[in-house]
């Protein structure tokens, strides 16, 4: 492990804090995957990337790392598509499953050690039920087992919400069978035509918020250490979890609680209702995978992303600037990939630090013009082999430098070579703003950094800041 530790913005405390650990040298992790009707868009692609990089932290410090990823695979959304298709969910989810790992292959996320599927852990879910209903934490009502919620007193300590506040606005269905307005679906009876699964209470399937629990039990423990998500699953789906999962076991649930903030596209909340949705695959005639990737790292994973065409182009030039310092470093030698020496110190700390990969991006600049400013072939390779190991660690420059800039110096001369139109520049520099009001110094180098490249100097004076074009324009 690094000398000073990896630190982690924790939800249920509301602060960093250094990561604990079950057992030493060990760390389990689990992230909330999809729900697999349809293709993947934007905003299942960051959790997917941050989460790959937290645990490509986690490998490097740790000897022993266990990851798993689940995917939901019936859902009442997964019925009905299947059923218009008239093909089984089996045929529906297998070939959303199989386009997601396409997809997250392009752009660089490693499988993790486990992906269980929900529908192969039933005989677990049931015993889980089973268990909540013996120590008086769930009860059969109308066909349904059902957790009530009053029986678990630190409800609500991950969302901090008031029992009398949660039902307003949230995702919680009321139905006269409940004894509590806020007790939450275990198991729930099908239809004839319907997915369902023999049980103690008849033919049925499971509810949403047990299935994460089940499967956490079965391959992990009754403890992990890490659990991460879109913070919308903060409320009401992570709360469930915690009651289910600490009711049942009598321990503490999980350690670390880790989300990731939404995406927006142009500013505007990404919905079917807007037309605005964006799969990764049609993202993908567009730029490489690797420039999606550094596209969706450019924020930090607290903070909102808005997705922009601006956005893309940054990440088109800065990979093109990047492979082409490598190219020449390597000359006709390529190193091998993969092989590179030990990642740079700063970088590790910056990741260490909440993932703050825009302090690690500023040091990725840094060590690029290293390279370009060795003066010897020995040290400019030297200089490659920590740059390639360094952005290794956010899975960048994993590729050979010459089939990297073959796709990316096309689309590099037709975008970010062009000179930015004023409004990019304004919104760059107002972007940047906003990051110095923030105290995010490392975010606001980052763009500063990415406006000098395109030939436009930043002056911060006693009177403000302004903008203007370098000599070299």
């Amino acid at each position: 492990m690094g000398a000073d530790g990896i630190q982690l913005f924790n939800t249920l405390a509301g602060q960093k804090e250094p990561l604990s650990t079950e057992l030493p040298g060990r760390v389990t992790m689990y992230v909330c995957g999809p729900t697999v009707y349809n293709y993947a868009h934007i905003g299942n692609a960051r959790p997917a990337v941050i989460f790959d990089v937290l645990a490509r932290l986690l490998r490097h410090d740790y000897p022993c790392v266990l990851y798993a990823r689940n995917f939901t695979d019936v859902d009442d959304k997964i019925n009905a598509a299947a059923a218009a298709e008239g093909v089984s969910i089996k045929t529906l989810t297998d070939r959303y499953i199989d386009a997601y790992h396409e997809d997250l292959e392009t752009l660089g996320v490693e499988a993790p050690d486990l992906e269980p599927r929900v529908t192969e852990h039933i005989p677990d879910i049931i015993e889980l039920i089973q268990a909540l209903m013996v120590r008086g934490h769930a009860y059969e009502a109308s066909g349904h087992v059902l957790f009530h919620v009053p029986s678990y007193s630190d409800y609500g300590a991950l969302s901090r919400r008031k029992p009398e506040d949660m039902l307003a606005g949230a995702r919680v269905e009321v139905a006269p069978y409940k004894r509590s307005p806020l007790d939450f679906v275990l198991w729930k009876p099908s239809t004839g035509d319907q997915p369902g699964w023999a049980s103690p209470w008849g033919r049925g399937r499971p509810g949403w918020h047990v299935e994460c629990s089940a499967m956490i039990g079965k391959h992990l423990g009754t403890t992990i250490d890490i659990h991460g998500g879109g913070q919308d699953l903060i409320f009401p789906h992570h709360e469930n979890e915690i009651a289910q999962g600490t009711c049942a076991n009598g321990t503490r649930y999980c350690r670390s609680w880790v989300h990731n903030s939404f995406v927006t596209v142009d500013g505007q909340k990404m919905s079917k209702s807007q037309g605005n949705v964006l799969l990764i695959r049609d993202l993908l005639a567009k730029a490489p995978g690797e420039a999606i990737r550094l596209a969706l790292l450019s924020t930090h994973y607290r903070n909102p992303l808005d997705w922009n065409e601006r956005r893309l182009t940054q990440s088109i030039g800065i990979l093109a600037r990047w492979y082409g310092s490598l190219a020449d470093a390597e000359d006709d030698t390529p190193l091998q990939v993969g092989a590179e020496s030990e990642p740079d110190a700063e970088v590790l700390a910056a990741l260490r630090d909440d993932l703050n990969v825009s302090r690690a991006l500023k040091r990725l600049h840094e060590l690029c013009h290293q390279v370009q400013q060795a003066d010897t072939r020995e040290r400019a390779r030297e200089a490659a082999r920590t740059f390639r190991a360094s952005a290794g660690m956010l899975g960048l420059l994993r590729s050979p430098s010459e089939l990297a800039l073959a796709d990316l110096l096309g689309l590099e001369s037709s975008s970010s070579r062009e000179e930015l139109p004023p409004e990019c520049i304004e919104a760059m520099f107002r972007e940047r703003q906003e990051a110095r009001d923030q105290k995010d110094f490392a975010r606001s180098d980052v763009i500063r950094e990415q406006l000098r490249q395109e030939g436009v100097v930043i002056e911060d004076t006693a009177q403000g800041s302004h903008w203007r074009w370098g000599k070299e324009r």
